[in-house]
Formats: C-alpha cells, structure tokens, sequence
C-alpha cells in the first residue's frame, strides 16, 4: 500500500509539472488568450494519453503501472482524463444512464461547489 501511493504522489508530481510546462508552453506560442487554451489542450490531451495508456497497459499486462503512470502521471496532469475513463467505463458496459448522471453531476455540482466555495471565502473574507 505504502509503496503504490508512493507510485501515485511521484506520478502526480510528474503530471502536476508537465501541467504547468504545457500551460506555459501554450501561453508561449499562442500568446494570451480569453478562452483557457491551455486547460483545454491539456485536457484534451491528457483523456488521449489516458484511453491509449489504459489499453495498452491492459493488453501487454503490465497494469502495475497504474498507479503510477494512470492516476498519478495523467491524475496530476488533468483529472479530466480520469473523469473521461470514468465515463467511457459506464458508457461500455452499457450504463449510459449513469454515465449521463455522472457527467451531469460532476459539471454541475462541481461547477456549484466551486461558485459556494467563492462566495463562503468572500463572505469570511470580507471585513
């Protein structure tokens, strides 16, 4: 147990600097921008690498390597890849009600949570 969350924590390191390195990037080559180009590349990438890695992991058994490279590698770069191998998950076994109610769900209320989030730390905040 020790020695796989070990895996996960160096793995999101890993991601976490890779993130901030393709925002940077990004930034760099198409200047600022209104619309999160980075975010979304890096999501958009990030789900890529997690359906390609899954597979391949799976089909050559090396699925030790999960931890590591899935949940923390793509974990730290981009929880969105995960909330995409969730989905696809639901999706192929046929659970596509679920996976409507997941995605609902965690737009929504993730969305929500974040604007209470502003407003309880505006309102401690304020003097």
């Amino acid at each position: 147990m020790i020695q796989t969350l070990f895996q996960v924590a160096l793995g999101g390191a890993l991601g976490a600097a890779a993130r901030y390195l393709a925002g940077v990037a990004i930034l760099r080559a198409a200047g600022p921008h209104e619309f999160p180009l980075g975010v979304i590349a890096v999501n958009i990438l990030g789900s890529f690498l997690m359906g390609a890695l899954v597979v391949f992991l799976g089909q050559k058994g090396l699925t030790h390597w999960n931890a590591l490279l899935a949940t923390g590698v793509l974990g730290g770069f981009t929880t969105f890849s995960s909330f995409s191998l969730e989905t696809w998950r639901l999706m192929s076994t046929g659970r596509y009600d679920l996976a409507v109610l997941y995605i609902g769900l965690s737009v929504a209320v993730s969305i929500l949570a974040l604007v209470a989030g502003v407003q309880v730390m505006r309102a401690v905040l304020v003097p």
